[in-house]
């Protein structure tokens, strides 16, 4: 999306360093308990045991069933404080997505790799997006989390622009940019009756060989 979409679309309206702003460690969850116990059980019924799990732009909650045992959990994120006091997480490690788009891991070596309330800080998403699927074995999901919420002189200009539904549509055009995805699905997980936090998913798996 970044050789359609016009650069500027993904200005924030604060462009300082992210590892300024990101080095305060905030040790909450970013979505309210309604909306991460509706992750959880999406991702439970995702998740196979043993899975080698790519937690990306991570924070102290994973949101991942506790019940499964997993290969491993890996949470790359932007403050250490954060990842250390995350306690689904296997090993971790500091990355700026900004600045290096390039993941540190081996190809085909993750089971899924999770985004979770954190696309909308993206200013280099194909990049990103090819990473995943790279690293992601074939035929394996890399999942999508957000919702209304964000840190607003953080995330990018064309977020503040679109609706949920835009959201998703944006999103999965990410997927479709990279053409290393299949066709991307989108799950609607908000309350009913609009009370609490809207949760929205969009899924896609890497094409198999």
């Amino acid at each position: 999306m970044d050789y359609i979409i016009p650069s500027e679309a993904f200005k924030r309206i604060d462009e300082s360093d992210d590892e300024i702003f990101y080095s305060e460690p905030r040790l909450v969850k970013h979505i309210d308990e309604t909306a991460c116990t509706a992750l959880t059980a999406y991702l439970r019924s995702i998740l196979l045991p043993n899975s080698q799990v790519l937690d990306l732009m991570a924070s102290c909650a994973s949101h991942l069933p506790e019940e499964i045992n997993y290969g491993g959990v890996v949470g790359l994120g932007m403050n250490q404080i954060e990842l250390d006091n995350n306690p689904q997480l296997t090993s971790s490690l500091v990355q700026n997505l900004a600045t290096k788009t390039k993941l540190p891991f081996h190809d085909c070596f993750f089971n899924i790799c999770l985004i979770t309330v954190s696309v909308q800080y993206l200013i280099h998403p194909v990049a990103i997006f090819n990473e995943i699927a790279r690293v992601l074995i074939p035929g394996s999901p890399c999942i999508v989390s957000f919702s209304n919420r964000c840190f607003p002189t953080k995330a990018i200009a064309i977020w503040h622009q679109l609706t949920n539904t835009g959201h998703t549509k944006l999103v999965g055009q990410y997927f479709d940019a990279t053409q290393k995805f299949e066709p991307y699905t989108v799950r609607d997980f908000s309350p009913v009756k609009g009370e609490g936090d809207p949760l929205f998913v969009v899924c896609a798996k890497t094409q198999s060989i």
